[in-house]
């Protein structure tokens, strides 16, 4: 294809965001997949063997403090600039994040689902050093400047999948978006 759309994805912590990405990079065709936190990524990596949520949850605000609370959208989407095709810019968590999605022509995704799934979503998952953590801790991160703003970002969102089922029942709701707004 060679129209371009860029989809920034919103959602809590384990609702499915990685799932959507996945799933579309497989099924379809010309799809680029971004994380918005790649930047920070690769800063923390110069310092620490293991990275948990937490760093992510301190670094974010200071680069967001010293720049805008756009910078990593920003950042992202001047990546995109020679891609067409479906891009997929997944992890927006400032609500000038979606400001910048929307002035480059964007759409946003809010992907939720209820806090004990996607809990016990992380107690498997092991992508962060510190996914296995107790639930009492999970619903503290909630509280975290880096989070706070995903339910109204949602409630704004052009787009709502809702991810409490199977990964079957998600991949159809993800496959009748995409064949909605880009098929």
């Amino acid at each position: 294809m060679s129209k371009k759309l860029i989809l920034s994805i919103v959602g809590e912590m384990g609702s499915g965001k990685d799932t959507f990405c996945n799933y579309v990079k497989e099924n379809y065709p010309d799809v680029y997949f971004f994380r918005t936190s790649d930047p920070l990524k690769d800063v923390l990596k110069i310092f620490f063997d293991e990275i948990k949520r937490e760093d992510y949850q301190w670094l974010a605000p200071l680069l967001k403090g010293r720049f805008g609370d756009d910078i990593l959208i920003k950042a992202t989407i001047k990546k995109t600039q020679d891609f067409n095709g479906l891009l997929i810019l997944n992890g927006i968590r400032a609500l000038g994040e979606s400001k910048a999605t929307r002035e480059a022509d964007g759409k946003i995704l809010y992907v939720t689902a209820d806090i004990e799934k996607r809990w016990e979503r992380l107690q498997t998952r092991g992508e962060k050093a510190d996914d296995n953590m107790p639930f009492e801790k999970f619903k503290e991160l909630h509280k975290a400047t880096t989070e706070i703003f995903i339910p109204e970002m949602g409630a704004e969102a052009d787009f709502k999948l809702e991810n409490n089922g199977t990964k079957e029942e998600f991949y159809a709701k993800i496959k009748e978006l995409v064949d909605k707004i880009y098929g």
